[in-house]
């Protein structure tokens, strides 16, 4: 750690001059004594400030500037060193694992028997004849492999490649267990998408390419995981943490995707303890519909393309996988983001383990339209807690083409990191964590139940049915199928997004099913409008079954510490309905917050709350979705101010709220233009309601 500058034959002068050449980087060899004085200072104190800087220089005859170039360099070897310790601590277990292996291998051998007749081993003659057979027999089938074959499965790699070892895709068992690739089966990872693509499998050249990238992006991705400043920045406005562009561009040099004015990068980075063990997050991760159901409000759609390396058995540690994404905000007036990329896990220490992201060139069709959304190397890391908990770091980072300008409600909400931000990512994965916690507990708070729920498996029967209530609800959001009604005013003027389709998805009513949906902006806190719509006595003035009167709240489960989160069970007061009623899912977090409600008949309630399964429950769900507007706060408008238990953006000057109804217009598959009509005036007539309550009438 010692710093050379000029010989010890100076002469004072030349000393000085010297020693003002700091600022140039040469170097100065210190004293035993210096670096005794410095050691023991470091030991205390890693990260000294100005003032204790200059006190040792002081002390020492030193400038400051040179003690700051002792403490940094320091500080780096100490890091290496502990990295190297952990590593040489992982590779010496790891080799006295197989050390351990080869010994009793050696010793079955020695007592090896002839598995035919039980009898002494054979000799070795025998042996190395047996071995030149099975040379020959390996040969002979490499041989007939080569071959094309007629008929080749879509799915199959292209006749004529081959697969290195070390890269064997298993079309037969994938990495989580799950059926071949066909999708005519039906099971697959690519079943219920449609891929704008013919998949004939990988080239040997495109895997390469592939390892190669994911690899260069794994060492990336630690890297702004490992390092904060200089090369990330904490915004002054609102704490996130965004790349310096700068710093970044000399670590990682790397030219821009997209040759376009319209190009922007977005990055962020976050961290937050979650309540689920390290090994289950890896396995939930690695599963692609696993990953859609923990992340429902973000994620739409989610495929394993395929998968080129299983990685290691029990810690998943080297797996590669080629996926698509699709990542929606809960807004129809925001198109989608698509996303193909290679996700590779690693552990890189006893405990803790890297997932990155990064996008490719793939796939290479000329007639797909590419994506205007490039993932540079993104994803987390996942330190193992001794509680069973895990500590998750986000790092998000794209680069975007918009084209197409994003609707002028939803654009600061995107600059600002926001809405496709690390914070939305470990926020998300805390809360369904949580939920999942909540949903195991055995003890029964009957005092939250009303009496009416008095099993634990009753209650875990009604919270896994609220979850796909909401999932379901998030999946329509993005309106890929609007169908425009020119002969309908309202669709044109209104802002509201209408899309019809025939439903024949389980656990959903089979028929003609009409979904409208629009998005505004109120000058009010989201907390404000939240309360406003979870207190069952206000449900007279949005939701048209009430009929003027207000709804009654029979059973109440927590799924969560914040008391806005819950699923409740609701009697609307609708005299022709007698055995209908109300599921309800209450959703609040530090971004947001969402009400999803569905009618659901008594026999089917009766169903969930015995403790039986709940998949085959038809459930339409409509709901609510709030968020902050991304806008500095400049009260222009608010009401209120939030309280500290208030998401975030709150106190800005105001929320976006988005409206989506559902409604089963027809078992037939005839698209009714007056059915679409009253669906629309339905959503029309809801948003006046809510504005006409929440005082907001003169909003444009």
């Amino acid at each position: 750690m010692d710093f050379v500058m000029g010989s010890g034959g100076n002469s004072g002068d030349e000393q000085e001059a010297s020693n003002s050449r700091i600022g140039k980087r040469t170097y100065h060899r210190h004293t035993t004594h210096q670096i005794q004085i410095l050691e023991a200072f470091f030991k205390d104190c890693p990260h000294p400030d100005d003032n204790q800087r200059r006190q040792l220089g002081r002390e020492l005859g030193l400038d400051p500037k040179q003690i700051k170039f002792w403490f940094q360099n320091k500080r780096t070897q100490t890091k290496v060193a502990q990295n190297e310790k952990a590593d040489n601590s992982v590779l010496r277990a790891e080799n006295e694992r197989i050390q351990a292996e080869n010994s009793a291998i050696r010793d079955a051998l020695k007592n090896v028997i002839c598995p035919s007749c039980g009898g002494p081993p054979c000799g070795e003659e025998e042996r190395q004849l047996c071995l030149q057979n099975l040379h020959l027999d390996n040969a002979r089938l490499k041989e007939e492999a080569s071959k094309p074959i007629p008929h080749i499965d879509a799915l199959m790699p292209i006749p004529g490649s081959t697969f290195g070892a070390s890269l064997q895709p298993n079309f037969q068992n994938q990495a989580m267990g799950r059926a071949n690739l066909d999708p005519d089966l039906g099971s697959g990872p690519l079943d219920n998408i449609s891929l704008p693509f013919q998949f004939k499998g990988i080239t040997d050249v495109e895997k390469t390419i592939m390892v190669e990238t994911a690899t260069n992006g794994m060492d990336e991705l630690i890297r702004l995981l490992r390092i904060d400043e200089p090369l990330w920045n904490k915004c002054l406005t609102d704490g996130r943490y965004v790349i310096n562009r700068d710093s970044y561009e000399k670590i990682c040099i790397r030219a821009s995707h997209f040759n376009s004015s319209s190009a922007r990068f977005e990055s962020s980075k976050d961290s937050r303890m979650v309540n689920m063990n390290a090994m289950q997050l890896i396995d939930t991760f690695l599963d692609s519909d696993k990953w859609v159901d923990i992340f429902p409000t973000i994620v739409t759609e989610a495929r394993t393309i395929q998968v080129l390396e299983e990685g290691i058995p029990g810690n998943r540690s080297g797996c590669l996988q080629l996926v698509y994404e699709q990542m929606h905000i809960l807004s129809p007036l925001v198109a989608p983001r698509e996303y193909y990329f290679l996700r590779h896990c690693q552990q890189i220490e006893q405990g803790l383990w890297v997932m990155v992201d990064v996008s490719c060139d793939w796939p290479p069709q000329e007639n797909i339209s590419p994506s205007r959304c490039w993932r540079l190397p993104s994803g987390c890391m996942i330190q193992e807690m001794p509680n069973g908990c895990s500590n998750v770091t986000w790092v998000e980072h794209v680069e975007v083409d918009d084209k197409s300008q994003t609707h002028r409600l939803y654009r600061d909400l995107i600059c600002s990191n926001s809405a496709y931000g690390a914070e939305r990512w470990v926020v998300t994965l805390q809360r369904i964590c949580e939920r999942l916690s909540f949903s195991m507990d055995e003890t029964l708070p009957t005092h939250e139940l009303g009496g009416v729920i008095n099993s634990p498996e009753g209650r875990k029967s009604i919270m896994k049915l609220g979850h796909r209530m909401v999932k379901n609800f998030c999946g329509i959001l993005n309106m890929s199928s609007k169908l425009d009604f020119p002969q309908l005013s309202e669709v044109n003027n209104s802002g509201v997004r209408v899309a019809v389709r025939q439903n024949i998805q389980e656990g959903q009513p089979s028929g003609t099913v009409v979904s409208a949906a629009t998005s505004l902006w109120l000058p009010l806190p989201t907390q404000n409008i939240f309360n406003f719509f979870k207190d069952p006595k206000m449900r007279v003035h949005w939701d048209t079954l009430s009929n003027g009167n207000p709804a009654n709240e029979i059973a109440h489960i927590s799924n969560g510490a914040h008391p806005g989160n819950y699923t409740s069970i609701i009697r609307p007061f609708v005299p022709t309905e007698n055995n209908m009623l109300m599921l309800q899912e209450s959703y609040i977090d530090v971004l947001g917050s969402m009400i999803v409600y569905a009618p659901i008949d008594i026999p089917s309630v009766n169903l969930a709350i015995s403790g039986k399964d709940s998949s085959d429950i038809a459930i339409l769900p409509s709901g609510f979705i709030i968020s902050g507007d991304g806008r500095p706060d400049n009260n222009n408008g608010a009401s209120t101010s939030s309280n500290s238990g208030s998401p975030a953006g709150s106190s800005a000057g105001g929320s976006l709220l988005t409206v989506a109804l559902q409604i089963l217009v027809s078992s037939s598959k005839e698209v009714n233009v007056e059915s679409v009509a009253t669906v629309n005036t339905l959503i029309s007539s809801t948003v006046q309601r809510i504005k006409a309550t929440l005082n907001c009438c003169n909003l444009d």
